[in-house]
């Protein structure tokens, strides 16, 4: 494990990586950290993979200050990148950040191919008529209490009693970072426009999702340009942890594309040289 800019971060080099193949970079949800993703890197272990907790998050916890918009998150993403080619995937809120980094205007950007599973998008009208408009209503009550209700939300109550207290101390302790950075895409206006990208893009869904997560899903594969969608049987929002087979033919299907976009940019390049007189 190694600090970037106050993050932990974990990479995993294979014995044989050739060298200025893409990174393989993922990127954790809400109330969630970087080892749930152990399960799924255990399947890509000839892949160079790099992980990190985000800041205010489990071993990241004490890097502040705490991002309070989008923008933050992508720029420690980027830093964790470190201008190496990379493929990103990001579960959840991590995919929303992804797809704000791959858009992210810049001569030096080196992502290659990005992928979302499951990303929130609150500033859609159809995310927010899920009972409540998502866009206006921040989070106000205290860290502790709102990181309790968002993992009951989630996993539900059951899990949440399943716990050992020192765990539902661990979860309550993210609470600041949870409330800062959902009430930073608590907004009207879209932080960024899909309908720009310009690199491959993959978005994942689980068969079992609820409808809001999937409609959603559904939304940025008809408005990404060159976007596909992958669709994991039984699975919900937690994929990841119930099913790492599917999640990890996840990962690789946004390496693929890269090295798709590669192949076709090669081909290009010596045509137009057979071409030239």
């Amino acid at each position: 494990m190694e600090h970037v800019s106050g993050l932990a971060v974990t990479e995993h080099v294979p014995s044989e990586w050739p060298p200025g193949d893409p990174v393989v970079v993922l990127v954790h949800g809400t109330l969630d950290r970087s080892t749930s993703f152990a399960r799924v890197l255990r399947r890509l272990d000839d892949l160079h993979t790099v992980v990190y907790d985000r800041r205010g998050y489990h071993r990241s916890r004490d890097a502040v200050p705490l991002p309070t918009t989008i923008d933050g998150q992508i720029d420690d993403l980027l830093g964790v990148i470190g201008g190496r080619p990379a493929v990103v995937i990001g579960h959840s809120y991590g995919g929303t950040i992804a797809i704000g980094a791959a858009l992210r205007r810049s001569p030096t950007s080196t992502i290659v191919s990005v992928a979302g599973y499951e990303p929130p998008l609150p500033w859609l009208p159809l995310w927010a008529g899920r009972g409540g408009s998502a866009r206006s209503q921040k989070l106000r009550d205290d860290p502790d209490t709102e990181a309790e209700r968002f993992f009951r939300r989630v996993a539900g109550d059951g899990a949440w009693d399943r716990l050992s207290e020192s765990a539902q101390a661990e979860r309550r302790a993210d609470g600041p970072a949870l409330v800062a950075e959902l009430n930073a895409i608590r907004v009207s206006d879209p932080p960024f426009d899909v309908t720009s990208m310009r690199i491959p893009a993959l978005f994942g869904r689980g068969g079992q999702s609820i409808p809001h997560h999937r409609a959603g899903v559904a939304w940025l594969v008809e408005h990404t340009p060159n976007s596909e969608l992958v669709d994991i049987a039984g699975a919900s929002h937690g994929a990841h942890l119930s099913h790492p087979d599917g999640f990890a033919g996840f990962v690789r299907r946004a390496v693929e594309r890269a090295g798709e976009v590669a192949v076709a940019t090669e081909g290009m390049q010596d045509e137009s040289s057979r071409l030239r007189p």
